[in-house]
């Protein structure tokens, strides 16, 4: 098994809250700093500071574009939205933390107290949805941040871009792991109602220990599954993600997690296994050795076996499921216990037919406004 980064730091103690306070350097970095005392008391404020739990910052910037185009034949939709960049969920297996890179920030510490808040995104779809040559495309909001984080509440970005897709009549889904996708049912479930939105909650741990240092911002598991349930019983059709699966953490719950899922309402199911990209790999091999040391170099095996040996298999068609013996009986284990409770036995499909290019009257008016 390869060994661990020779770079990779000791295991510091990380605050309530955050996944990781290192500040690791992203792969575009040019510097190396290092603290020097200049004579005024410079290095010991340094520490004082550092001891303090990390803030977090909202940066507002207005975007030329809101749709991003997908070309990976692994994902099932065709066009994104991000309503923000990063994410203050502080997940530390994120497969999105290297994009702070192209900021030249950090992936570490930065990716989720650095966050990025699109606060023209609305007025952007808009413009995209009413373009002559535009036609609808298969859309999903979240897949590289969580639309729902703790900074939605306050901005309703994500409210805005429902709202729009709403007045376009344009289909779409969306993956969170907050409860914050319930204040906008009203939104969503007359949308649902003519085949025009799905939901997807991300549910990787029923164990609320493991969920408060593996995911420290995100709401806990019950939770999520009462948003299971509401979503639901809003007869908006509702999917739990059982992703990423991590070998030995929590790998064995998979069949515990989606019967928890099932019986709150979810009607489909996936799992992708752990993909640890460009930054995030010594991050969440710092993290293990943090909680979980004895199982440290077993949990990094099973990834070697399932990633070809190495830590990350970037290729399509294997960067989802990876390959191998371990995968095949992930996804064995997955698919026995997806047919046994009945799960995706009827296909979502999103209907592209009722795309309206002139909009029809939004009842969401007073939250446009606001971009």
């Amino acid at each position: 098994m390869p060994a661990p980064p020779a770079a990779l730091p000791p295991p510091p103690a990380t605050p309530k809250g955050r996944g990781t306070v290192w500040a690791i350097a992203h792969r575009f970095s040019v510097d190396q700093r290092e603290p020097v005392d200049d004579g005024w008391g410079t290095l010991e404020q340094a520490v004082r500071e550092e001891a303090l739990p990390p803030a977090t910052r909202i940066i507002e910037q207005r975007v030329k574009t809101i749709l991003t185009g997908n070309d990976s034949p692994d994902i099932s939709f065709d066009v994104s939205i991000n309503p923000y960049r990063g994410c203050e969920h502080g997940c530390i297996y994120c497969y999105a933390r290297p994009t702070h890179s192209y900021l030249n920030l950090s992936p570490g510490l930065d990716f989720e107290t650095q966050i990025f808040a699109k606060v023209n995104a609305a007025d952007r779809l808009r413009a995209a949805l009413s373009s002559p040559g535009y036609e609808p495309l298969s859309l999903n909001i979240g897949s590289a941040t969580d639309a729902y984080q703790p900074a939605e509440r306050k901005l309703g970005i994500t409210r805005a871009v429902i709202a729009v897709l709403s007045e376009f009549r344009h289909p779409f889904s969306v993956i969170t792991k907050s409860s914050g996708i319930e204040r906008d049912i009203d939104l969503i479930a007359p949308m649902a109602a003519e085949g025009l939105a799905a939901a997807y909650v991300s549910l990787t741990t029923l164990d609320g220990g493991l969920a408060r240092i593996l995911e420290p911002r995100a709401a806990l598991p019950e939770r999520r599954l009462k948003t299971i349930e509401r979503l639901a019983q809003a007869g908006i059709p509702v999917g739990v993600s059982v992703s990423p699966v991590i070998p030995f953490i929590n790998e064995p719950e998979i069949e515990r997690i989606l019967e928890a899922a099932a019986g709150a309402g979810a009607s489909r199911a996936f799992s992708i296994v752990l993909r640890l990209p460009w930054e995030v790999n010594p991050l969440f091999q710092q993290w293990l050795e943090q909680h979980f040391p004895e199982r440290a170099r077993r949990v990094m095996a099973r990834i070697h076996d399932m990633r070809g040996g190495r830590a990350n298999d970037p290729r399509f068609g294997s960067r989802m499921a990876g390959h191998g013996l371990w995968a095949e009986l992930i996804r064995q284990r997955f698919d026995k216990c997806v047919a046994r409770l009945g799960l995706n036995t009827h296909r979502v499909e999103l209907d592209l037919s009722k795309f309206a290019r002139s909009p029809r009257p939004c009842a969401d008016n007073a939250q446009q406004s606001l971009f």
